[in-house]
């Protein structure tokens, strides 16, 4: 290594940092990275294909293509961004610490220790430099430790567990009875009747308290006032509790083009958010439902039997299930529930894997994605990207329950998402708190 580097540190990556994000060469400063050639050989695995994955193999063999074209990979080759150190390719070798080979002490022929001790050879040859291994699989992060090997998660994007807290709701106590009166009186109140030290968040709700009375808010960005926040049903689906209330609010709120609905399971946001679409179907081209796929053992679906129409239902009954819910809110045999089906055969609302979105471009579309927290934050902006003119796009998910080995509650899309667009004034978010499915579910919930 060049004399220039020797303070600087050296990350060994993982294939999984790559899979995540294929720019990750990029975010370590200007210290050196080192790519494993095993990790080469398993992204060649996932070049083929329309998932996000093979998108990020096929665009960092692009970087690694032309990185290569100006020096050889297996020395030390800059990286081209400012601020950004140096990038090389390492063949496996054996450790000569035979008691630190990870393919001895592990399985042996897996392609996660090869690149382990890749990292461990980085370390015995550079005594004085620290070597990182970073991947996103923490698993492997246990067994680098055990062999002595520092080792990190991909930071880049995450979410700091603060950030996680926000609600998109709050609770004022000791608002003055005249603010409740004009809320109620006018339908809104100035900010500078509250004791505001800075413009709300845009779309945020409120829940004011006074001595005697209460009301539900919310600030709006364009009148730039508080504004009050009715109880109202959407398909005839009744919200059970504020929050409800205030999700039903952005759903059905006109200006507000991206919203985020985030709870455990049994709190109701798949559910308000189908029924505020059917509410909405005169306004909308289409109703157009998706959710990820995340096979079972993440094993591709080309392994389960049947075809491609029987591999995917079984991942798209729960919004089959919410569909019937609303239809039996009417009756079976009325006239909204026959339109409900109706709307299905004709595909105004059509239930489909997120994969099938990829090339279009969805104008004038309700769009609800479910389950989005097993998504990346690529994926929910390649998502949002699709978004033509009169879309509006409903993301739901618990960030708790990811389904993906890689993501976690700080690194998955719908966290990023609520982080990054909280201010925007065509954005809501709403934390559902309180399960509404059943007491046994609330149970479940609550002590198991």
């Amino acid at each position: 290594m060049a004399a220039s580097n020797k303070k600087r540190k050296i990350f060994v990556l993982d294939t999984s940092v790559i899979l995540f994000d294929h720019q990750a060469i990029y975010s370590f400063q200007d210290n050196n990275i080192v790519i494993p050639i095993t990790v080469l050989e398993e992204l060649d695995r996932f070049k083929k294909g329309n998932d996000t994955i093979n998108f990020e193999a096929r665009q960092f063999a692009r970087i690694m293509d032309s990185l290569s074209s100006k020096k050889s990979l297996i020395d030390w080759t800059p990286i081209d961004r400012a601020g950004s150190g140096d990038v090389k390719i390492v063949f496996e070798e054996k450790p000569h610490d035979a008691s630190k080979n990870a393919l001895m002490i592990f399985d042996g022929g897996k392609g996660d220790h090869k690149i382990l001790n890749v990292a461990v050879r980085m370390k015995e040859e550079n005594p004085d430099t620290k070597v990182i291994f970073v991947t996103k699989d923490i698993n492997l992060r246990i067994k680098a430790k055990a062999l002595d090997i520092a080792a990190e998660d991909y930071e880049t994007g995450k979410v700091t567990s603060e950030q996680l807290e926000f609600s998109g709701s709050t609770t004022l106590e000791n608002v003055s009875d005249a603010v409740i009166q004009e809320l109620y009186e006018s339908g809104f109140c100035e900010l500078d009747m509250l004791p505001f030290s800075d413009e709300p968040l845009a779309n945020h709700y409120f829940i004011l308290k006074s001595t005697a009375a209460s009301a539900l808010a919310f600030y709006n960005p364009f009148s730039q006032r508080l504004e009050r926040v009715d109880k109202t049903s959407s398909a005839r689906i009744t919200p059970r509790n504020v929050e409800q209330t205030f999700a039903f609010h952005a759903l059905r709120n006109p200006n507000v083009k991206l919203v985020s609905l985030m709870g455990i399971a049994g709190t109701g946001k798949t559910l308000l958010a189908l029924a505020a679409a059917w509410e909405q179907r005169k306004e909308y081209k289409q109703i157009f439902l998706a959710r990820p796929i995340v096979p079972l053992s993440n094993r591709d679906l080309g392994f389960l039997p049947g075809n491609i129409s029987d591999k995917i239902t079984p991942y798209m009954t729960p919004l089959y299930d919410n569909l019937k819910f609303i239809q039996d809110q009417y009756g079976e045999n009325s006239a909204d529930a026959k339109a409900i089906s109706q709307a299905l055969e004709q595909e105004k609302i059509l239930i489909s894997p997120l994969a099938y979105i990829r090339g279009r471009s969805l104008s004038n579309i309700y769009f609800i994605v479910d389950e989005s927290q097993n998504l990346t934050p690529l994926e929910i902006k390649t998502i949002i990207t699709r978004a033509g003119e009169g879309t509006k796009i409903v993301f739901t998910g618990d960030i708790y329950q990811i389904d993906t080995p890689y993501l976690d509650a700080q690194s998955n899309g719908l966290s990023y998402l609520i982080n990054r667009i909280k201010s925007d004034p065509i954005y809501a978010h709403v934390r559902l708190e309180k399960g509404e499915r059943s007491e046994l579910a609330n149970l479940a919930n609550e002590l198991l």
